[in-house]
């Protein structure tokens, strides 16, 4: 499903230096396979998911998502792709203001113009999934951290994509919320044979994944099994 292949991107510093951000990468992810990425903070995590959303460019190398090159897209393509192919949840809460969660959650759906009532009916399972059936109606500025943290969840799987980017998706949370997010994006992850990429700095995580990453100085480590898979999977 993705193929990324030595991929490179460079950033010029002070003092005529360079950061390597990513320098030859190269991974691969199956449908239906969940895989953790982890690495300190400016080892090049948020470049390499922004490279595979096609919001940037690489320097060097290729991203093959169903066998085809995604870093060539024109800007039109590259939307369509983000829209309908691509499930991404990125740091950035960015939720409409005085728009009510359930609507923010729908964007994507009033995009492919689905009416309201059809999309709130597809949405409204999803948010209550994530705990916020309580919450479908409340603004942006009524919703906690974690809560605003969920409706963008909602709002990246609400087209069911074939592809999900995940960066640092329980940041915001609390332990509870933090294992319902993880076990939705597990579910969604088999029943929908999805390809799931979770950036994360979380030790629970790694638990739901069937591998784990490690990101540094622009490299990728080996793969490692996930610990405590098995205990997951009972779970």
């Amino acid at each position: 499903m993705l193929e990324v292949r030595k991929l490179v991107k460079h950033y010029p510093s002070g003092g005529g230096e360079v950061v390597r951000a990513l320098d030859g990468i190269s991974m691969s992810i199956a449908a239906g396979e969940l895989v953790a990425l982890y690495g300190p903070s400016g080892s090049g995590k948020t470049t390499l998911l922004t490279i595979i959303a096609a919001l940037l460019p690489p320097d060097r190398g290729t991203v093959m998502v169903n066998g085809r090159d995604i870093t060539d897209l024109s800007a039109r393509d590259a939307a369509r792709y983000r829209r309908l192919e691509l499930g991404y949840v990125s740091q950035s809460l960015d939720l409409m203001p005085g728009v009510p969660a359930i609507d923010n959650a729908a964007l994507k759906l009033f995009d492919m113009r689905i009416g309201v009532r059809e999309a709130h009916k597809r949405i409204t399972s999803l948010m209550e999934r994530l705990g916020l059936d309580a919450r479908l109606h409340h603004r942006p500025e009524q919703l906690s951290t974690g809560e605003r943290q969920r409706v963008l969840i909602a709002r990246a799987l609400a087209t069911s994509p074939q592809l999900v980017l995940a960066d640092e998706p329980t940041g915001s949370l609390d332990t509870k919320r933090s294992r319902e997010v993880l076990v939705l994006l597990t579910e969604v992850c088999h029943e929908q044979n999805v390809a799931m990429l979770l950036v994360t700095h979380d030790p629970q995580a790694a638990t739901y994944a069937s591998r784990v990453h490690t990101l540094s100085d622009g490299k990728l480590a080996d793969n490692e099994p996930a610990p405590g898979l098995l205990a997951a999977d009972e779970a």
